[in-house]
């Protein structure tokens, strides 16, 4: 049986503003902005979902190593066309990561399996987005 997921948005009346929660499950209320003023555009929000998604993923599969992290930040960069629809052609993730007990081989492979196999929001993209990572331990 499929796991559904359901929001409701709703307009503000003004420009290009919307509030969303989640319905199931519920969820509290975040603000979308198509203009970039109120809070983050539905694109940098499709951004920000993917540098959470692959972050919980990282922080899982470290933890599953036997790392004990402490520090993840992660930047994102996407390129978008220039032709409606001006959607996403190349997405790249920078990772800065800290911990003890963390290498660059257990980094890698923990970024790797989050994008290549775990990250859900990654996996709903076009397929012909051009994705790659960078890491950097410090």
């Amino acid at each position: 049986m499929p796991k559904e997921r359901a929001i409701h948005l709703e307009w503000s009346g003004e420009g290009t503003r919307f509030t969303g929660t989640g319905t199931e499950p519920p969820t509290p209320t975040i603000e979308l902005d198509g203009d970039g003023v109120a809070g983050p555009s539905p694109m940098l929000a499709l951004l920000l979902a993917a540098a959470a998604c692959a972050g919980a993923d990282v922080v899982v599969i470290l933890r599953k190593m036997r790392v004990e992290l402490r520090t993840l930040g992660i930047d994102v960069r996407g390129t978008r066309r220039d032709a409606d629809p001006k959607r996403f052609t190349a997405i790249r993730f920078s990772f800065t990561l800290s911990g003890d007990a963390l290498d660059r081989t257990k980094a890698e492979r923990a970024v790797s399996l989050s994008l290549e196999k775990y990250c859900s929001v990654v996996h709903s993209l076009a397929p012909d987005i051009q994705m790659d990572s960078e890491i950097e331990i410090v």
